[in-house]
């Protein structure tokens, strides 16, 4: 790897710019900033998620995720270089229909709860629904691979699956939704 930064403060930011990874100066409110900066808000959830005790195969999963998340952070930070493909989406989906299968069918709406790791990885979730909403906005003004809003909407439904099989795991259950509870 090449240049590392050896000083974290530049000063060149206090006018409320950024520089992308390809050297331009943009505002630090841009779309593609706001979507990258999301997408590292969820990566940050998914390594205190890792905190916890996990199933081993959870745990590599995560730690997987992280690093194409880095990636897809990278391709948004310069525009054109595209990581992600089909092939981390079908990882997803495989992965997705794997824990599934040790699952009932959900009758009921579940609520974020139950364990620690369970309730962090609905966060971890509903941080994933904003980023892929960032993903949709920057589309809008600039184009976003594809593959890249697959992945983000594969991994919303990979991390609600994941906290189901947490709050089983863990013995305490799903917390279900309860209408008209007072």
């Amino acid at each position: 790897m090449g240049y590392r930064l050896t000083k974290i403060y530049t000063r060149t930011g206090d006018d409320g710019t950024t520089g992308s990874g390809d050297g331009r100066r943009v505002a630090k409110d841009s779309a593609r900033i706001a979507a990258y900066g999301d997408l590292d808000e969820l990566n940050c959830l998914l390594g205190l998620l890792l905190t916890h005790e996990l199933p081993g195969n959870i745990r590599d999963g995560l730690i997987t995720l992280q690093h194409w998340l880095f990636e897809l952070g990278g391709d948004l930070c310069i525009a054109g270089r595209d990581s992600l493909t089909d092939v981390q989406v079908g990882w997803l989906e495989q992965r997705l229909d794997e824990l599934n299968e040790t699952l009932p069918p959900l009758t009921e709406f579940v609520l974020p709860g139950g364990s620690p790791a369970t309730a962090t990885c609905h966060l971890a979730r509903s941080v994933c629904r904003r980023a892929e909403r960032s993903l949709v906005t920057l589309r809008q003004a600039e184009p976003v691979p594809q593959a890249a809003l697959a992945f983000v909407n594969r991994l919303s439904d990979y991390l609600f699956v994941v906290a189901r099989v947490l709050g089983r795991s863990g013995g305490q259950g799903e917390v279900l939704w309860q209408p008209g509870r007072r």
